[in-house]
């Protein structure tokens, strides 16, 4: 991905010098592991556990990894100036307006509208303060644990959080939340992976309408094999493959954000197609049986 020299968007709250905030009971990596399987891209943070506080600043860190930090802070900027400048043409498109989320940068833990979050929460996007929590320490687990590297691998991680805030936008999010209470916890992780996948989708579209945005020198922000970062990434984060690797076996009931290959078929038809109207995923017939 083409992006260093790409503006970067000034709604970013960076908390990552910031001690005492707050990080998850059961922490490790077998609350990561447990954790992963609910929230990864997008989970639902009002059922994240209850936060105790934390002490200090986390481990420090040497001057090399502060740098490696402070660079990928940058390039998130930067993917986040190309959501904010997508999404406000495509709602003007649809004679709209977008309204852009900030962007909170951590490191172990804070606070969000939406309760505490922490490292092992994975990314995730609150509706209650329209704001996308990022511990970029996430961006060597996509890379080291779930095999996912690149850039764009992130681009997407990014993309796809920021699609929960369009839905948030459109009023899905509204909609989601009062059928809460109305269905079993069976019935209501089905239409959880249809707004997964759905916000797989509108990162899908977002994709596609990043290929008309030119860098300053005029090339193309999407490199060769930026798409396939991407579905690998999607690949790797289904919830069969997940649980699988977990627990040892499937529970399809259980699921809250798709297959791996139903990830991978809704971000690249959004990618291809970059056409709002095809991302009803809550009218799929197949994701209704």
């Amino acid at each position: 991905m083409l992006w260093e020299g790409g503006r970067e968007s000034s709604n970013v709250d960076d908390r990552r010098g910031i001690s005492g905030g707050s990080i998850l009971a059961g922490g490790g990596i077998l609350g990561v592991i447990a954790l992963v399987i609910n929230f990864l891209l997008g989970g639902d943070p009002s059922q994240l556990p209850q936060s105790v506080p934390m002490g200090g600043g986390g481990q420090s860190m040497s001057a090399q990894e502060t740098a490696a930090d402070d660079k990928r802070a940058q390039f998130v900027k930067v993917v986040l100036g190309y959501t904010e400048d997508v999404w406000g043409q495509v709602f003007k498109e649809n004679g709209s307006q977008y309204t852009d989320p900030t962007l909170v940068l951590f490191r172990d833990g804070t606070q969000s509208g939406c309760g505490g979050a922490s490292s092992a929460s994975g990314p995730f996007y609150c509706p209650a303060d329209q704001k996308v929590y990022i511990d970029l320490s996430f961006y060597e687990e996509l890379q080291n644990r779930f095999n996912a590297p690149g850039d764009f691998a992130m681009a997407y991680v990014i993309a796809h959080e920021v699609g929960h805030h369009v839905q948030d936008l459109m009023g899905t999010s509204a909609k989601m939340q009062r059928l809460r209470s109305q269905l079993s916890e069976t019935e209501y992780n089905r239409y959880s992976v249809m707004l997964e996948l759905q916000a797989d989708f509108y990162a899908g579209v977002w994709a596609n309408r990043l290929r008309n945005i030119k860098s300053a020198d005029q090339r193309s922000i999407i490199e060769p094999g930026d798409i396939e970062e991407a579905l690998n990434a999607a690949n790797a984060i289904g919830d069969d493959r997940l649980q699988q690797e977990a627990q040892g076996r499937i529970v399809p009931d259980a699921f809250t954000h798709g297959t791996s290959a139903q990830r991978v078929y809704w971000f690249k038809k959004g990618y291809q197609t970059g056409d709002l109207r095809q991302g009803d995923t809550f009218n799929d017939p197949s994701l209704r049986q």
